[in-house]
């Protein structure tokens, strides 16, 4: 006996599409085969109403295609409150991702200003400690100066005293400046 599955399993056995030819196997025609299905329908569909099962199919898919329309729906609503969801969430964090950067910006031109101002008042205490060092110096060079100058009119002084004075002069100047310290000890007594 040949199985049923046959005819589809050596599709590769037709004749091409280009050529045309009669077909003289009698189980292969469709007249048979519509007659075969239509009779087996029939037999075992006695006191069944074609009508009734039709419209009972078509109810059926019907049913089905609106159930998926419904769930389409469903899911499209969902979709949408999702995506609704989803765009506030991003208004939130394009919100906080601004004003992480307004504040970034601000904290860098505070840190920005600080430093400046730090900076300037470094400048300005090192401009305090030049002068202050300049000063300093100054004065030590002002004071060697009037040593020096000293030293040389000392010196100076005494080689004129020394040279001009005899020692008459020497005892006469001597015997004065003992009168003005006897003066001074009776003053003070």
């Amino acid at each position: 006996m040949k199985n049923v599955t046959d005819p589809f399993v050596s599709l590769g056995h037709w004749p091409s599409a280009g050529s045309f030819t009669f077909n003289t196997d009698i189980l292969a025609t469709n007249p048979i085969n519509l007659g075969v299905v239509l009779g087996v329908l029939i037999y075992f569909g006695k006191g069944v109403c074609a009508s009734c099962i039709l419209n009972d199919l078509l109810d059926n898919r019907k049913q089905k295609i609106l159930s998926t329309i419904r769930n389409s729906e469903e899911l499209r609503r969902g979709a949408i409150e999702q995506l609704e969801r989803a765009r506030a969430h991003l208004r939130k964090v394009e919100m906080k991702a601004d004003e992480y950067r307004m504040n970034g910006y601000s904290e860098i031109e505070r840190e920005k200003a600080n430093l400046i101002n730090a900076t300037s008042d470094s400048l300005e205490q090192l401009e305090n400690y030049k002068n202050e060092t300049l000063h300093f110096e100054q004065q030590r060079a002002i004071n060697q100066v009037r040593q020096q100058v000293f030293q040389q009119a000392l010196q100076g002084a005494l080689g004129t005293l020394n040279s001009c004075l005899n020692s008459e002069l020497h005892f006469r100047t001597i015997n004065a400046n003992i009168g003005i310290l006897r003066a001074m000890e009776e003053i003070t007594d």
